[in-house]
Parts: structure tokens; C-alpha cells; sequence
């Protein structure tokens, strides 16, 4: 069985904690795109962890953890993750990294500082973390891929020869910035070649013989569906596709294997960065749930930055679980919402005087005005309840709307920050 866990919004619903509890009785997890611009909260015996590139099942001691091809490889993050877990008493995980991948340059963070510091006001509101660059090389063939710095070094003393010249004048000449240099670029590979090759081998043959092996593998994604490059609310997207149907490319099995796609959806709104958001909270409204949301507030697990958060937004909701393919639901962070009297979730969209119920074109959002039901809040902590028949009336009212609005089964439901804090509504979903 090959399951994807994948955001159904904008990121940050709580995937790290769901593929952390369903890889307990797992062979393999996978990370199959994106980078070190996001970080999945885990929270276990060991202690609280914001993984960044690590898989999320790094914490269970049989499981193999697998970096796939479709990754920006931040190896000094990597490195420092690993040391982190080292340091809190976690046992050296499992890990294997694709041959194939790419390493994420310090060049491309750079750029994407620069970048950003010359859009000023018309910035995206990135993290900072050269992703966009790094995709960007990638797709023009300028990128580095790990198999390289293990290679012929005159073919690639040639290759990054002609990438600094091309990156030089950028940064000369656009962003008035000091040169970067071959030699100080060179060494810095050589560096990350000595912390890499224990890790390095062909993930996509490993992969294709545990799926003929009947191995239960988890594809974990970054960020959401509203992130995606394609299908997000573009431009202010990722530099990937965060969809659940690249966990084929992006980790190198066939796509038919994949047979099912957990969507993971918070019970209410959150995003980091900017773009139209259109169930957003401001003021002290926000703030009170921004303090008591997420796992210790709703604050990026990368930068560290205030979310920005709203009333869970079913029309958004639910394109994302359409375009994700979703098979079932992970309803999370329900406990957050116990402080509330009333809770509004948002079932369609005004635009220009008509009420629809379908995600859509971006341009169309800034025009859109939430159209809001209301309901009853239950007034009451819920995070040691672990059967769904003992929710407060309110609360399963709550869930059950949701799951009728989004059209796919609410079969999880995570109502508190720690592993054992998870309700399964249905039989043989965990």
C-alpha cells in the first residue's frame, strides 16, 4: 500500500503530525518535493521538532526515511537537523537520499534574498530559503544534481564555471551586490560530498522493489494545494508542485501504486506569506486565535513569523481535496476551536454580486467576499477524548458539515498537539 499525506490549502494543517503517527506502523516515508522553506511540527516523547527536509518518520526506529528526487537538498539544514535530533537523544534515523536529487545552492539563497529586496513592496513574501531559484535552475538545466559531486570533478569544475558567470551578472549588474566565487563554491560541495555520501543511492530502484514487496510506504508532502505551482493561487506559490499526483515523480514510482491520497485539512484557515486569503481574521479576533492555535500558537515552524489565520474555508477546502484526488480527510487542530461561542466557516464566495461555491481563477480572489454559516461552538477542551461518540454535539455538528461541504470522508481527526491525540471515525483507517 502507498499512501500520499498532502495539504489540501495553504500549507501548515498538520501533516507532519498525521505521517508521524501513521508511520508507527510503517516500512517507508518519503519526502518527494519542496525544500527547507516549510517545516512540519512533530511533537513525541523526545520533545517538540520542526523537521524542515527530514521525513517525518525519522522518530520510529523501523522505519526508512527516503529524501526523493524531487527535493531541494539545503545540506547544511540537513546536516544541522540531523545534529539537532542527535543532540535530543533520538536514535541515528534510517536515512537514504536520492542520487538523483539536487542540491540547493548558497547562491540560491542569495537570490532569493536579493530578489525579494528589490520587488520591496511587491515582494512575495518568501522564506527566504532560494527555493524559487533553485526550481528555477533546475528547470534550466543549471542545477547540480547529487550524482555529480560524486562524478567526473573536471565535468563539474566546468559546469559550475559557467553557472557562477551567468549568476555573477545577475548579481552584478541587477542587484549591485559583491561576486560570488568558483573557489569558495567548489569547496563548499566538496564539503557537502563528505556529509552526503553514507546517505546517497538510486531511492526510485529501492522504492520500485518495496512497492513488489507489498512494503507500506508513505509519500509525505510540503506546503498545500493553494501553494501548488499549477493549481495555487498563482503567482504567490511555491516553486513546486505540491499535488499529490508528483509524489510519482517526485519520489520515482508509478503512479498507479499510489491507491491512497490522506488530504489533511485544519479545522479552521492558516497561511504563511502573502496572496489572497479570503476567510482572513484581523485584529484582536486573529490574534486570539493565532495565540491559542497550532500546536503553541500559530507561528512558522521556518521563520518563525505570525500566521495569518481565518474561519476554515470549505470552498477553498474543498478544490483542494479535488485536486489533490483525496481518498479521505485528516481533520486537525479541532481543539483549538473549543474557546469559541460561535464559529463561522465560510460555504461560498461573493463576486461581483454572485454567490458561487467553486474555487476561482486567482485574479478573481481579490474580489471575493467570504459568505459565512455560523455555528455553535462547544465551549469545552476535547484533546483527551479518543472516541468520536464522546465529542460534544456541537463539535461532531461541526465536523459533519465540513465532511458533507468537502465531499470526501473525515475519517481522522487530530484534536491535540501530541501522537496519541487522534480520533478514527472508521474502521481500517490508521
Amino acid at each position: 500500500m502507498v499512501t500520499a499525506i498532502v495539504g489540501a490549502n495553504w500549507g501548515d494543517e498538520g501533516k507532519g503530525k498525521i505521517t508521524d503517527h501513521l508511520a508507527s506502523t510503517s516500512d517507508i516515508v518519503v519526502r518527494f518535493q519542496g525544500g527547507s522553506n516549510a517545516g512540519h511540527t512533530i511533537i513525541n516523547e523526545h520533545g517538540k521538532f520542526a523537521l524542515h527536509l527530514l521525513p517525518s518518520g525519522v522518530f520510529c526506529k523501523n522505519v526508512t526515511n527516503v529524501i526523493g528526487n524531487g527535493v531541494a537538498v539545503n545540506v547544511e539544514e540537513l546536516d544541522k537537523e540531523l545534529k539537532t535530533l542527535k543532540n535530543s537523544g533520538v536514535s541515528n534515523p534510517n536515512l537514504i537520499i536520492s542520487d538523483r536529487a539536487q542540491i540547493l545552492m548558497p547562491y540560491h539563497i542569495l537570490l532569493d534574498i536579493y530578489e525579494e529586496e528589490r520587488l520591496s513592496s511587491r515582494k512575495f513574501g518568501s522564506t527566504k530559503s532560494g527555493i524559487a531559484p533553485f526550481y528555477s535552475d533546475k528547470f534550466a538545466k543549471n542545477g547540480i544534481q547529487i550524482s555529480e559531486i560524486f562524478g567526473n570533478a573536471e565535468n563539474l569544475k566546468e559546469r559550475l564555471t559557467n553557472i557562477i558567470e551567468v549568476k555573477n551578472v545577475l548579481i552584478r549588474h541587477l542587484y549591485k551586490k559583491e561576486e560570488i566565487h568558483f573557489q569558495d563554491i567548489f569547496d563548499r560541495l566538496m564539503y557537502y560530498k563528505e556529509i552526503l555520501a553514507p546517505l546517497v543511492e538510486n531511492t526510485s530502484d529501492f522504492l520500485q522493489s518495496a512497492v513488489k514487496q507489498n512494503k507500506k510506504i508513505l509519500l509525505e508532502g510540503q506546503l498545500g494545494a493553494l501553494k501548488d505551482t499549477d493549481f495555487g493561487i498563482y503567482p504567490m506559490v511555491t516553486s513546486s508542485n505540491t499535488i499529490a499526483g508528483y509524489a510519482s515523480v517526485g519520489a520515482g514510482i508509478p503512479p498507479y501504486e499510489i491507491k491512497e491520497i490522506i488530504a489533511v485539512v485544519k479545522a479552521y484557515s492558516s497561511c504563511v506569506g502573502s496572496g489572497d486569503f479570503v476567510s482572513e481574521l484581523f485584529g484582536q479576533e486573529a490574534e486570539t486565535l493565532r495565540k491559542l492555535g497550532g500546536d503553541c500558537g500559530e507561528y512558522g515552524a521556518t521563520t518563525g513569523r505570525p500566521r495569518r489565520v481565518g474561519w476554515l474555508d470549505l470552498v477553498a477546502t474543498r478544490y483542494g481535496c479535488k485536486i489533490q484526488g483525496a481518498t479521505s480527510v485528516a481533520f486537525t487542530v479541532l481543539d483549538a476551536l473549543g474557546y469559541l461561542d460561535e464559529i463561522k466557516v465560510c460555504t461560498g464566495y461573493e463576486i461581483n454580486g454572485k454567490i458561487t461555491k467553486d474555487f476561482p481563477a486567482p485574479f478573481e480572489l481579490s474580489y471575493a467576499k467570504p459568505v459565512y454559516e455560523i455555528f455553535k461552538g462547544w465551549k469545552c477542551d476535547i484533546r483527551e477524548i479518543l472516541n468520536y461518540n464522546d465529542l460534544p454535539y456541537e463539535c461532531k455538528k461541526y465536523i459533519e458539515f465540513a465532511e458533507n461541504q468537502i465531499g470526501v470522508p473525515i475519517n481522522i481527526i487530530s484534536n491535540g498537539p501530541s501522537r496519541q491525540s487522534i480520533i478514527y471515525r472508521r474502521a481500517g483507517c490508521g
